[in-house]
């Protein structure tokens, strides 16, 4: 989604990396200070006891600045009463995180082999190191990223002959099944679909790479929903996020025009479905894959 702010994260050497734009992650403040300072002893003493494990070391990296406590003051006691704040969840923070590095991968913020410290990258979201670092490494399972020990997690450098295979993988799997679905889904069924292509070409027009992938998946994913097959769902949602990663020595990222261009094919590919015109339906999915 698209961001208005900037993340200047730097790796535990000290370089300068790629600005991560971050106003689009809300993250409520924590509790109770005290909460936090216990929350950030515990991120520092696993840190200490396994960072190699983790992936960085802290150093020369400044401290995670702690957040403002807003007080009042009664109007029968003149004395400031901290005021309640709701608690947050670890996983709820985690998945913000996340999806905001997620996104920063697919918009190129996060760049190919560059090293990210999670205690930095926490420090500029304004949380610990530990959801940080537990996204990171859901990123590092994905494939996404790799531990660096002792310094962090370098993003990996993946090149066209990957996302050539990714292409072939997705097609392999979900050609035959959009094929099925156009013989047996009622018109009415795609229609409710249509939403989600016009929400793609929004973003599409307005040029966000970030925004116009997740439509993207949204899309795909919602037509292979209908097979009522969520291993099938869960395998493709995999498969096309990593083929929405940056390339290294690859073409220029798709700009503008080329976004506009696969969203188009999305409201083509809905016709086609609602008038079970099966030839065209067979051509325009075979051909949204080539260009991915």
């Amino acid at each position: 989604m698209e961001q208005a702010g900037s993340l200047g994260a730097r790796g535990s050497t000290g370089s300068a990396a790629p600005d991560i734009r971050t106003a689009s992650v809300r993250v409520p403040a924590q509790a109770r200070a005290a909460d936090v300072e216990r929350e950030r002893g515990v991120a520092s003493d696993e840190s200490r006891s396994a960072s190699g494990a983790r992936g960085e070391h802290t150093h020369s990296e400044p401290p995670i600045p702690h957040p403002r406590v807003e007080t009042a003051r009664p109007v029968e006691t003149g004395r400031p009463v901290e005021t309640a704040r709701p608690v947050v969840q670890r996983a709820s923070v985690r998945g913000q995180i996340l999806d905001a590095l997620r996104s920063a991968l697919v918009a190129g913020e996060l760049a190919p082999g560059q090293v990210y410290s999670a205690p930095v990258l926490g420090e500029r979201f304004g949380v610990s190191a530990t959801p940080v670092r537990e996204a990171m490494q859901q990123l590092a399972l994905e494939g996404a990223v790799e531990v660096v020990p002792n310094r962090g997690f370098r993003v990996v450098r993946r090149g066209t002959r990957e996302l050539a295979e990714l292409a072939e993988i997705r097609a392999l799997l979900e050609v035959p099944v959009v094929l099925r679905l156009a013989r047996t889904v009622p018109a009415a069924r795609w229609a409710e679909l249509r939403p989600l292509a016009e929400a793609a070409a929004r973003a599409a027009s307005a040029g966000c790479r970030a925004t116009y992938a997740e439509c993207d998946r949204a899309f795909h994913h919602a037509i292979l929903a209908l097979a009522g097959n969520d291993q099938l769902v869960q395998i493709a949602d995999d498969l096309h996020r990593r083929a929405q990663w940056p390339l290294v020595g690859g073409p220029v990222p798709r700009g503008r025009a080329d976004l506009m261009a696969d969203a188009a094919e999305h409201l083509a590919l809905l016709d086609a479905l609602t008038a079970q015109d099966l030839p065209a339906v067979q051509s325009l999915v075979r051909e949204h894959f080539a260009d991915s």
